[in-house]
């Protein structure tokens, strides 16, 4: 799976509009990124990717990027 589609993946997770987010994207910056927002990306990187996110590791995610990384 290429970044970009990555991207669009959690762009549907975050019920953004397309091409809405960058890699360099802060997560601060985004209105609805919540705790439960993080409940869904842990989900969504044990679904999809196979990767166990603690709660711990995604606060320690800045930016978009942050996220894509961990999913490899």
């Amino acid at each position: 799976m290429t970044n970009e589609e990555k991207l669009r993946l959690i762009e549907d997770t975050l019920e953004l509009d397309n091409n809405s987010l960058k890699e360099s994207t802060f997560l601060a910056d985004i209105e609805n990124y919540d705790s439960m927002t993080k409940l869904t990306l842990i989900v969504l990187c044990d679904d999809e990717f196979n990767k166990k996110l603690t709660g711990e590791q995604i606060n320690e995610f800045k930016t978009v990027k942050d996220i894509l990384d961990f999913m490899g």
